[in-house]
């Protein structure tokens, strides 16, 4: 008769082996599967958004457990903005900060949100958010051009023009090189309020100034003591004539790869970064003017704001965006 404990060991070694193969399956299956976003913008490391940014990853990495993780770039360290949303566009794990001129190449439509004197506060930014159009807008580029829109509530600010020639009024502007961002609202905006629009990218802009290859730059403040460009330019102009909405886009196949979960997260924490930064954009600017004064930068506001307001309308009509302009006034209630 055989050894009773051969025979056990013939069937529950083979058994515990096909046990602890289905266990060790199992631990992988369920293991969390990690991701990364390598996240862009083209502003300075001492920007109040690059700190905003840095709160929103670091966020996300804390709710997801380390397994959503946010690598944030400043000065467009992975490349120029445009470029960029069309590496998004084919799917690749980057996020970039951009705006609605920019934008505005895939959705034409979606540049009036900066065309001159268009939002004015952040409730008006809150309401737009709650617009038919806008939620439109926002599936047509994730469904037609792959870019995901996770949040647009970050607000730069005002936008002035900053220029070594003293300027009241849109008149005064003529002949004035100023740069803008390669996009054509921007530069029918610029050109609607009098002067002569240069495409160029921001971190040409000192070298620019320098070289006399453009007179001037329509910016925020901090942009220009981030940019060291109190340097090279004697005014600036307080016509506040665009309020920089910023977008934060992903790649719609990247962030429909996410889970559920992590999709809400990443949202959510996009919000509320959007909202802290934004809330302090106000006194950053004010330090910034006040920095730039006291360098000998002269601050002109005593200027002809109406007529301001009134040649910009020339943007909207340039860009037959006349009738999208009205229907959203109308939708948020202006």
């Amino acid at each position: 008769m055989p050894d009773i404990t051969q025979a056990i060991s013939r069937y529950l070694v083979p058994a515990c082996t096909m046990f602890l193969v289905t266990v060790g399956t199992l631990e992988v299956a369920n293991a969390q599967e990690t991701y990364t976003l390598r996240f862009n913008h083209v502003l300075g490391p001492t920007e109040p958004f690059h700190d905003g940014f840095l709160k929103w990853a670091e966020r996300v990495e804390e709710r997801t457990d380390g397994n959503l993780k946010m690598e944030v770039f400043h000065s467009a360290q992975l490349g120029v903005e445009e470029d960029i949303i069309e590496q998004i566009r084919q799917g690749a794990n980057i996020g970039q900060n951009t705006d609605a001129a920019r934008l505005g190449n895939y959705v034409p439509e979606i540049a009036v949100v900066n065309g001159p004197y268009f939002i004015e506060s952040m409730q008006d930014v809150t309401k737009l958010n709650d617009t038919a159009t806008m939620q439109e807008w926002r599936e047509v580029l994730a469904q037609d051009y792959g870019l995901q829109v996770v949040c647009f509530n970050w607000v730069q600010g005002k936008r002035h023009f900053f220029t070594n020639e003293e300027i009241h009024s849109p008149a005064d502007l003529e002949g004035i090189r100023v740069r803008t961002p390669p996009a054509p609202i921007w530069q029918e905006s610029v050109r609607a309020l009098g002067a002569a629009p240069v495409a160029m990218d921001f971190g040409d802009v000192y070298t620019g100034l320098q070289s006399r290859a453009i007179d001037g730059a329509e910016l925020v403040y901090p942009n220009i003591t981030a940019g060291g460009l109190g340097e090279v330019l004697d005014y600036a102009i307080e016509t506040g004539h665009i309020t920089l909405v910023n977008f934060e886009v992903v790649s719609s196949r990247w962030f429909n790869g996410l889970p559920e979960e992590y999709q809400d997260i990443l949202v959510e924490e996009c919000r509320a970064a959007g909202q802290d930064a934004s809330s302090k954009m106000e006194e950053a600017a004010n330090e910034a003017k006040a920095e730039l004064e006291s360098e000998g930068m002269t601050v002109i506001t005593e200027i002809d704001r109406q007529a301001f307001r009134e040649a910009g309308q020339k943007a909207y009509e340039a860009l037959d965006l006349v009738e999208t302009k009205e229907q959203l006034m109308q939708e948020i209630g202006k």
